[in-house]
C-alpha cells in the first residue's frame, strides 16, 4: 500500500531512467546502514514455505520468484534486493568494460499496457567494479546471478572474450551466471543466438567456467550457466536455438527477454525503439517456455520471464514449464508487495490443483 499511494505517484512524475537511479541508489544506501536491511526484510519479506521451496542446479531457492536482470546493473543494491522478498536476484548485464551505453532518454513508461520500453544499450561500471561490490556483500539469503555480455565494439568472432572476462573477473561473485546473447539494443547480439557462432560462444563459456572452477582448488562442481533468448524467432530458428544449447551442456534456458514486437499497445510511447517488457509479453514467453519444454521432453531447466504480475501469470509459466520466474517491469508497476502477493497466490493455486510442492507443478500442463 506505502508503494502504491505514496511512492509510486512520486517515481512516476519523475522521468524514468532518474526514478530508476533513485531506486539503486536508496536500496544500496539501505544495504549499508546497519539495521536496514532487517526493517526491510520485516515490511517486504516473504516467510519460507516448504512447497515453494525449489533445489535447482544444485542451489537452494527459498521460492520461484526472481528478479530480471537489468535493474540492478552494477550489482551494488544486492543486499537490498536480498531483503525484500526475491526467491533469486540477477544483477547486471555486465560487460568487460565500463560503457555508457546508449543515447537518454532510453527507457520510457506505457502504464495503459503495464509495459515498459528500453533501448539501455549495457550501460554499467565494467566487471572489475561490478566484483568489488559484490565483494561487500553482506547477506546470503538467496542465489544471485550474473548476468554478462559483451561490449557494444566488440565484433561478434571475438564475442566470447568478452564473456570470458566477465567470468574471469565473477566467478566467485555469482552462484550462478547467465550469458546475455538476446537484447535487442545491442547491434547483432541476437545473431549470436543461432548456429556456429551460440556454439562456439558456449563452448568457450564452459571452457572458461570450468577453468576458474578449478582455480578455486576446493574440488567444488563448476557453477551453473544459463543462457537467456529472444521471444523473436520462428519456430524453426527456436527450435535451432534449444537444440544448441542442449547440446552444450549448459544448466538451463532462460525464456525470455524483452520482445521487439508492438502488438496491441496503446500508449503514444509504443514507437519508440528498444525492447519491450511487461504484460503485452505475458503470451508469447509462455509459447516459448511450453515449446522448449516440449523439445526437450523437461531434461533442461528453464526460468521463465516475461508480463509476470500475478500468480496466476507465473503459475501458467511454471505448468508451462518452467521451474523458477522472474520478474521486472510488475515490480515497477506493484512494488515490492507484489512478492507476497505471488507467493501466497501460488500456494493457493498449488493447493487447489492437489500439488504438494512446486515441483510437481513444472510442466503439468504436458501430461
Amino acid at each position: 500500500m506505502l508503494y502504491t499511494s505514496l511512492l509510486k505517484p512520486l517515481l512516476f512524475q519523475m522521468d524514468p531512467e532518474k526514478a530508476h537511479h533513485l531506486v539503486i541508489d536508496g536500496l544500496h544506501t539501505a544495504g549499508r546502514i546497519p539495521g536496514m536491511t532487517g526493517m526491510l526484510h520485516s515490511l517486504y519479506g516473504v516467510n519460507e514455505s516448504p512447497e515453494l521451496q525449489m533445489n535447482l542446479f544444485g542451489l537452494s531457492f527459498p521460492h520461484p520468484i526472481g528478479l530480471a536482470a537489468g535493474l540492478d546493473k552494477n550489482g551494488v543494491a544486492a543486499d537490498g534486493f536480498s531483503s525484500i522478498g526475491f526467491g533469486f536476484a540477477e544483477v547486471g548485464t555486465v560487460t568487460p568494460v565500463g560503457q555508457a551505453g546508449n543515447e537518454l532518454p532510453r527507457l520510457f513508461r506505457l502504464p495503459p499496457d503495464e509495459a515498459l520500453i528500453n533501448r539501455m544499450g549495457f550501460n554499467n561500471q565494467g566487471a572489475e567494479q561490478m566484483a568489488a561490490k559484490l565483494a561487500q556483500r553482506r547477506i546470503r539469503r538467496i542465489p544471485i546471478a550474473v548476468n554478462i555480455g559483451k561490449n557494444k565494439t566488440t565484433p561478434n568472432e571475438l564475442a566470447h572474450e568478452d564473456y570470458q572476462a566477465c567470468i574471469r573477473q565473477l566467478y566467485t561473485h555469482g552462484d550462478f551466471f547467465v550469458v546475455n546473447i538476446s537484447s535487442p539494443n545491442t547491434p547483432d547480439l541476437r545473431a549470436l543466438q543461432h548456429g556456429d557462432e551460440l556454439r562456439t560462444l558456449l563452448h568457450a563459456v564452459k571452457e572458461e567456467m570450468a577453468v576458474q572452477a578449478a582455480k578455486q582448488g576446493r574440488g567444488e562442481p563448476v557453477k551453473p550457466v544459463l543462457v537467456k533468448i529472444a521471444p523473436d524467432m520462428t519456430d524453426a530458428q527456436l527450435e535451432l536455438t534449444v537444440h544448441t544449447i542442449q547440446e552444450s551442456g549448459v544448466s538451463g534456458i532462460i525464456a525470455t527477454n524483452t520482445t521487439l514486437s508492438r502488438t496491441g499497445l496503446t500508449h503514444s510511447h509504443a514507437g519508440e525503439a528498444g525492447g519491450l517488457s511487461g504484460k503485452p509479453l505475458r503470451e508469447r514467453s509462455t509459447d516459448v517456455i511450453r515449446a522448449i519444454y516440449q523439445q526437450t521432453g523437461g531434461t533442461l531447466p528453464i526460468i521463465g520471464s516475461g508480463g509476470i504480475f500475478t500468480a496466476e501469470d507465473a503459475y501458467d509459466k511454471i505448468r508451462a514449464g518452467a521451474s523458477l520466474v522472474e520478474i521486472y517491469t510488475a515490480l515497477i508497476y506493484k512494488g515490492p508487495g507484489v512478492l507476497r502477493e505471488m507467493t501466497a497466490g501460488l500456494k493457493q493455486l498449488l493447493q487447489r490443483d492437489g500439488y504438494r510442492n512446486l515441483t510437481e507443478a513444472v510442466g503439468a500442463d504436458h501430461r
